[in-house]
């Protein structure tokens, strides 16, 4: 699993290696971007967040634990963040066989989820 070095906006040359497992969970915000590994999933799992949440979470997160100003937070999300997330992130939703609404604060939708999970290691 290739790791990422968030103060310089980059992976890292190192990796970390994963065990196989009767059932991987693999998180992205770009992971139904390539074809090739949407083939290999069984399930398909779309996280929503509206735009708010997502803004602060990252300004929260960026300030706390990168070291980050509240400015340059606020330039690289509206130069970079914000148009990518339209641009690439969203239009992969249509490959999802599940979305999670409200910012996976929904108790119905963990619970489908979850069901299907427990079912594929069951």
């Amino acid at each position: 699993m290739p790791l990422y070095d968030f103060t310089s906006h980059a992976r890292r040359g190192d990796t970390q290696r994963m065990q196989p497992r009767r059932a991987i969970i693999v998180e992205g915000i770009l992971i139904f971007a390539d074809r090739a590994l949407r083939d290999v999933m069984d399930i398909k799992v779309f996280v929503d967040a509206d735009a708010d949440t997502r803004f602060i979470r990252r300004l929260q997160r960026d300030v706390a634990e990168r070291g980050r100003t509240m400015d340059s937070v606020i330039e690289q999300y509206q130069g970079t963040v914000k148009p990518m997330h339209f641009e690439f992130v969203e239009p992969t939703k249509r490959y999802a066989d599940l979305i999670i609404p409200v910012g996976g604060h929904n108790a119905v939708a963990v619970d489908l989820m979850l069901s299907l999970v427990r079912s594929l290691t069951a």
